[in-house]
């Protein structure tokens, strides 16, 4: 290549490069500067927490919210609101309210509890535990009539409806008679048969001589060994090789 050709292509390949180059020049000097937001610098935890000295979280209860609440009875009568109710009011209420589960004289409809009879049986292979053969607390039945029944209604009686329901059913337990008025002031005199057959929890003594201070917690199990049998449910395994392993003593 001459050098008059040289000099041309090196002046075609400046002319080509000059606006590349120029506008690089301008961007690194004449060109107007945008401001963009400095970096936040990471957010750092407090030392110490400050533990407010009063939550001021929720409001002291109404006279009226803990009333409404606090309908539990007691044995001696505690708890019982004012009112009064008759054997024979509490049966016709009693057919209205309970008869289609426990049926017309407590006898129980279907699967539903039984509430009267029963006298005798707790020591047979079938008990019948009612009101009157197994209840030790009259006040057993008014809480949980006055709280949980009529069954899907619960507390829609009155006081004076739920002493004559409970009076039906003392009496169709042959607690009390047909004209008795059960009330605030007579509930506490109210005896179940059952009741002087309840003691309380006295294990700390009757059973202490089974403790072991030093009880074993590893490899405790031996030989299975039935010592008696669940006749009546029928539930006890048999000896063979699916009898379950263990001590059933």
């Amino acid at each position: 290549m001459s050098k008059s050709a040289e000099a041309l292509f090196l002046a075609l390949a400046l002319a080509a490069t000059a606006p590349v180059m120029a506008g690089a020049a301008w961007a690194a000097s004449d060109a107007p500067k945008v401001a963009t937001a400095p970096q936040a610098a990471p957010a750092q935890p407090p030392a110490s927490l400050p533990v407010p000295k009063v939550t001021e979280l929720g409001r002291p209860a109404l006279k009226e919210e803990i009333a409404a609440w606090n309908i539990d009875v007691r044995p001696d009568g505690e708890g019982l609101p004012e009112g009064h109710g008759s054997v024979s009011d509490g049966e016709q209420l009693f057919l209205d309210n309970c008869a289609t589960c426990h049926g017309e004289f407590g006898e129980g409809a279907g699967r539903w509890p039984v509430l009267a009879g029963g006298r005798g049986t707790l020591k047979s292979e079938r008990p019948e535990k009612t009101i009157g053969s197994y209840w030790p607390y009259a006040s057993t039945v008014f809480d949980y009539v006055h709280r949980a029944m009529p069954f899907g209604n619960a507390q829609s009686l009155t006081p004076d409806q739920t002493y004559a329901i409970v009076a039906y059913l003392l009496n169709l337990n042959d607690i009390v008679p047909a004209d008795f008025v059960l009330s605030r002031e007579n509930f506490p005199k109210v005896a179940l048969p059952n009741n002087p057959n309840f003691f309380d929890d006295d294990r700390t003594t009757s059973e202490k001589e089974f403790w072991n201070a030093n009880p074993c917690m590893k490899d405790c199990s031996g030989p299975m060994k039935v010592t008696a049998r669940a006749a009546i449910l029928d539930v006890t395994p048999d000896e063979g090789k699916d009898a379950p392993k263990g001590n059933l003593e």
